[in-house]
């Protein structure tokens, strides 16, 4: 392999992995961020009913589990099923190779060229890639995989999992530690802080402004507090809960 082909090959595995970090950081800061908002509309919620300490620690902490669990068995199915549609599609591009490798030489030939190669160009790029491994080349043109880095739905539910808890964590100890007179308060300035710092994680990650993303985040979970502390205190008061 020539020095220029080593080059490539490792800034092309850098990018991918690069992008692929990127991808779970950025799920981990929404994960974080369902558990920052979902857990602090039902703690706030239920302070607007109980002043219950351990009324909100139980409610809290059901609220953090069925959640946690909830994000962590649907990142389950939805990679497996990720997962096994890339693998049939690699098992196709494999039975296709086999069976009639020109003509799959020939689709590659047109795919490069259809990102700008000149024809010329584009058949030696395909011959080229076809030779040095053709399933890696078509999955990566054609089908956009890396037959390498399958995601594992294991890692993404445990992920979930892990980021939903954390963010839940800390609108369930604002709400029990500090005592009743400055709970409510604590918990609303927290969690905005918090949905600040999401926000502008995510939207950093993704590239945008950071600006109307940080406003969205605080603004809805900021509506979802309002809400739930409103029909708490109504249920409180009518004696419903």
């Amino acid at each position: 392999m020539t020095q220029g082909e080593r080059q490539g090959r490792h800034e092309e595995s850098h990018g991918a992995a690069l992008g692929s970090r990127l991808n779970w950081l950025r799920a981990a800061v929404l994960g974080a961020n369902d558990g920052v908002v979902s857990t602090a509309g039902l703690v706030v919620g239920v302070a607007g009913a109980s002043a219950e300490r351990s009324t909100l620690l139980t409610a809290g902490l059901a609220g953090l589990l069925a959640g946690s669990m909830s994000m962590a068995a649907g990142e389950y199915v939805s990679v497996n099923t990720q997962r096994d549609a890339e693998k049939a599609a690699l098992a196709v591009e494999r039975r296709e190779l086999r069976e009639d490798p020109e003509a799959e030489l020939d689709e590659l030939t047109r795919l490069l060229a259809a990102r700008g190669l000149s024809r010329e160009v584009a058949r030696e790029a395909a011959e080229q890639l076809t030779a040095r491994d053709a399933l890696r080349a078509h999955a990566d043109v054609e089908l956009g995989i890396d037959p390498d880095a399958l995601t594992n739905p294991w890692h993404a539910a445990w992920a979930s999992f892990l980021a939903f808890t954390a963010g839940a964590l800390l609108p369930l100890l604002a709400i029990v530690l500090p005592p009743e007179s400055a709970r409510l308060v604590v918990t609303v300035c927290s969690v905005l802080a918090a949905l600040v710092l999401t926000g502008w994680t995510s939207a950093r990650l993704g590239g945008a402004p950071p600006g109307r993303a940080v406003l969205r985040n605080v603004a809805g979970g900021a509506a979802a507090m309002a809400i739930t502390y409103a029909v708490g205190t109504l249920l409180g008061a009518t004696g419903a809960a």
